[in-house]
This record gives structure tokens, C-alpha cells and sequence, in this order.
């Protein structure tokens, strides 16, 4: 029977098997599998899709996450921050529930729990500005309903966030 989780306790236990994944060659399916054996932070469904939306789309994550970098490179990301981005980045594009504030604010805590002391502005600034990016593209297809005068106005009461690209320890709006 699988545990019932929180939408926090699902993202924290799929970054905690995500993180493991960077010391391993196992297969993340195995190591699901094999959590769910030891039923020890077992994942539950969200955790899971979090996870393997990353996977199976993991070069348009990182392309995503390369493309927001000025100065750095994706081996000089620590793993706790790139873990991050990557399930963060699953869940906004790639989940069912497309609430990108959450998803930023979940990996920003995630990164303040188990990352260096500054790292979460880097992890704020690069989500924002995907974030940002994103965006348009959603009032685009909100424009194109039937009830385009309430969406936009639900995105008129979201604050406008800056245009700035990410840089190391500059942090971005939610």
C-alpha cells in the first residue's frame, strides 16, 4: 500500500532518490524499485513522475538549464542545486499541475535544506528566468479560450517579475 505523502514530502523524497542517482549507475527505475523494497522513502506516485519526467526528458531539461547560464558551466553546478533545477524543471514542464511559483519555491527549500549557504539564489534565478520565458507562451494559448478576459486578468494580479538572465547568486522573483 503506498504511503500518503504531501506534495513537499513527495518533491523532497524524489530530489533525496535523484541526488543518490548522481553517485550511482544504477537505472532509476531500479533504484525506485528498490526503494519501494526496502520501503524506506519510497516514492509515491507524484514523486515518481517528478522523477521520471526528468529522465525520460532529461536532454530538454538540461538544455533548458544551459541555456539560462552566463559564466558557468553544468559541472561547476553542485549536485544538490542541479538536482534542483531538474525535478523543478519536470514539474513545470512536463507535470500535471502547471504551477511553476510552486515548483520555484519547493526547489528554492529544497536547495536551503540541503545545499551551500547561497546556492538557493542560484536556483531562484535560474527557475525565474525559464519562468519568465514560459510564460508568454502560456498567455498565448490562455488567449486563445473562450474565457481569455479571466485569465488574463488572474495573470494581471501575478507580479511582473524582472527580465534578467540568471547569474551565480543573483536571485529572481517567484
Amino acid at each position: 500500500m503506498e504511503e500518503k505523502l504531501s506534495r513537499r514530502q513527495g518533491r523532497e523524497r524524489a530530489f533525496l532518490l535523484a541526488f543518490s542517482a548522481t553517485f550511482d549507475d544504477e537505472d532509476v527505475p531500479g533504484l525506485i524499485a528498490q526503494s519501494r523494497e526496502l520501503e524506506e522513502n519510497a516514492l509515491d506516485a507524484f514523486g515518481e513522475q517528478l522523477i521520471l519526467g526528468y529522465y525520460d526528458h532529461r536532454e530538454e531539461i538540461d538544455a533548458q538549464i544551459k541555456g539560462r547560464l552566463r559564466g558557468w558551466t553544468m559541472n561547476r553546478i553542485s549536485r544538490v542545486s542541479l538536482c534542483a533545477l531538474r525535478l523543478a524543471l519536470s514539474e513545470m514542464l512536463y507535470g500535471d499541475e502547471k504551477l511553476p511559483g510552486v515548483a520555484i519555491n519547493e526547489a528554492v527549500e529544497l536547495t536551503k535544506k540541503y545545499g551551500g549557504e547561497d546556492d538557493y539564489q542560484f536556483v531562484n534565478g535560474v527557475l525565474g528566468a525559464i519562468s519568465r520565458e514560459l510564460a508568454p507562451d502560456d498567455a498565448e494559448a490562455a488567449a486563445s479560450q473562450p474565457d481569455a478576459a479571466e485569465a488574463d486578468s488572474a495573470a494581471a494580479s501575478q507580479p511582473e517579475p524582472d527580465t534578467g538572465a540568471a547569474q551565480c547568486g543573483e536571485p529572481a522573483p517567484c
